[in-house]
Parts: structure tokens; sequence; C-alpha cells
């Protein structure tokens, strides 16, 4: 990629969740297009492995072992990739789980709170500890990766459907507070993802919807290189979604 194909070039971004699938794939992508990336999530194998996809394309990067459970280890991660590339730009908060296809009458409680510990405690962490560096470098991007069912439900993934909805809110709430300081938040609806947590009832119940696209991650990619590159005062609190249709 030439430098006037790098829409990126100087801007720091962190990936949650970039081990694998979505974040993954993001991380390199945003990588390609200029930017230095910080790959975080659980699995330091696997976050090793996209940092040495990104610097064996001649890009920069930082991989941190992150639990986005923990508000400290997220706050140490961040203050890394400041003190690393300088600032930050984007932050797209990935990280997430499935949780387990059951009715609420026969949930596991322990399931249901993990669920939204990893998928909108985990969003809340991250926003909280990256909002000041954004605010210091006077404009950003915060991109939150949903899920339809956090829009409309969908029967036995309460707990998903509603640690997305509640995201879904977070990101219109966060855009509220920060369109002063130019800082868009936006949420990025992938649809059915084909990745190894998507092997589960949970997204094989969507791909079932006939006529649903089912996508690789590298088809995610253009949305969110959209997002990363809106003007300043550009789109914020909203929903962009890859979904086929509404179903």
């Amino acid at each position: 990629m030439s430098p006037n194909e790098q829409p990126l070039d100087g801007k720091v971004a962190i990936v949650t969740g970039a081990g694998r699938g979505i974040g993954k794939a993001i991380a390199k992508a945003y990588a390609r297009a200029g930017a230095a990336v910080c790959c975080a999530a659980r699995s330091v194998a696997e976050i090793h492995e996209t940092l040495e996809d990104i610097v064996a394309a001649g890009g920069q990067g930082l991989a941190v072992p992150t639990d986005v459970t923990q508000i400290a280890v997220i706050q140490q991660m961040v203050k890394m990739t400041v003190e690393t590339f300088g600032g930050l730009d984007i932050l797209v908060i990935n990280a997430g789980a499935s949780g387990e296809k059951q009715p609420v009458e026969d949930s596991d409680p322990e399931i249901w709170l993990t669920t939204l510990e990893i998928n909108l405690l985990g969003a809340y962490y991250c926003a909280k500890a990256a909002i000041p560096d954004l605010k210091q470098r006077g404009s950003g991007k915060i991109i939150t990766v949903g899920s339809g069912l956090g829009h409309r439900g969908m029967v036995e993934l309460s707990a998903y459907a509603c640690s997305k909805a509640g995201l879904w809110m977070l990101t219109r709430v966060l855009a509220q507070e920060l369109s002063p300081y130019n800082i868009s938040v936006n949420e990025l609806i992938p649809g059915p993802v084909i990745t190894r947590m998507t092997q589960t009832a949970q997204v094989q119940s969507v791909f079932d919807i006939e006529g649903e696209w089912a996508k690789t991650p590298e088809e995610v990619v253009p949305l969110a290189l959209f997002l990363a590159t809106q003007p300043d005062i550009g789109p914020t609190a909203q929903s962009f979604s890859l979904i086929r249709r509404d179903n």
C-alpha cells in the first residue's frame, strides 16, 4: 500500500479482541492503512501472531495481553499504547462473548453475569480508560462492535442480546457526551461472521435465517475502515449494519 493509500497514516488505534476473527482482521487492516495498532486480547499467543502479521507487512504494532473485565488492566494497556506511540486516535471495542443458548427460566446466572461483564462492562471500562487520551488528541473515533440481536433480540439468547442492547445505548450516550470534543462514537454490526466464536448455537441460529449473509472477518474490514476515516465532525451515535435483511 503506497502512502497515498494509507488514510490512517499517523493515527494510533487500539483494537480489543485482536487475537482472532473480526478483531484480528481489523487490526491488520488498520496497520496496512498506516495506523500504529495496539492488539489487545486475553490470549498472549494469538495477539503476538496478529502483531507478527502486522510487522511482516511493514506495519507498526504492539501486543498487550488484556482482560477487558479488569479496569486496571485496561488502563495499563491504554497507558502503554500512548507511551509507545504518543497518543490515541481510534478505539475499536470488539472483545466479546457469545454466552450460551438457554431460556431465561433455565439460564445459568453465572453465564449471564459473565456475558454482561465482557460485552457491556468491558466496553464501558475500555471507553472510560481511553476517553482522556482521545480528548488530549482533540478528536477521535470509538467504534463499538454490536449485534443485530441487541436491536431485536432472539429467544434463548437473553444474556447476549441484553448485553449488546446495553452496548448500543452506551454507544449513543458516549456519542452525546463526546460530541463537543470531536470524538465520534458509532456501532458496527457485522451480522453473521464465520469465526471460532460463531461455532455455537447462538450464531448458527442466525446463520439459519434464509437469505442472511454469512461473511468472513475480512468482509467486515471495509466498514471498519469507513468508520475510522470519517471527518472529525462526521456521523456519530449511528448504527452501521452489514446484516443483509431485517429479520
